[in-house]
């Protein structure tokens, strides 16, 4: 079981989470070693919890299932239940948001493309279409009448 954890200082914000519904799926982004021959992916593959492929053999479905081009080995991951949101925590605190069943596989590096959802601590003001790319988001809260700010992320890939 691998686990998708992050640790991020969040500034009048909280509940920081992936936008994903089943309406809305939100594609996470990896880069995926084999854990047979080693061979890390030179590209990003991406993987959604509403999506399944079959598996050949017949061995049923899983959310994500890649072929080793140096191998040939077929291998496969799914993502076990919804994402947990960040809280804000002082000092921030390390949490696993999402877990994997990895099947001979490892994800080894995330990128948090696409929008991410938060709300403001004091006012509840929900803020969407956070981008965190770049690795800090910055906003003003005008309920609050502060600025928001989400910063010093860090992504790790760790052992559930």
């Amino acid at each position: 079981m691998l686990a998708l954890a992050l640790t991020a200082d969040l500034s009048g914000v909280t509940d920081l989470r992936p936008d994903d519904t089943q309406d809305n799926p939100f594609s996470y982004m990896f880069k995926v070693q084999c854990t047979s021959c080693r061979e890390t992916h030179p590209n990003w593959v991406t993987l959604n919890r509403f999506d399944t492929h079959e598996q050949s053999g017949s061995r049923g479905e899983a959310n994500f299932v890649w072929r080793c081009k140096n191998c040939k080995r077929e291998h496969s991951a799914n993502i076990k239940e919804a994402p947990k949101a960040y809280s804000h925590t002082s000092p921030p605190a390390r949490v696993n948001i999402l877990e994997f069943d990895c099947r001979g596989l490892e994800f080894v590096e995330f990128s948090p493309e696409g929008d991410w959802l938060a709300t403001g601590i004091e006012s509840g003001t929900k803020f969407t279409g956070v981008e965190l790319h770049e690795g800090e988001w910055f906003d003003y809260d005008e309920k609050a009448g502060e600025e928001v700010s989400i910063k010093d992320l860090k992504w790790e890939i760790r052992r559930a």
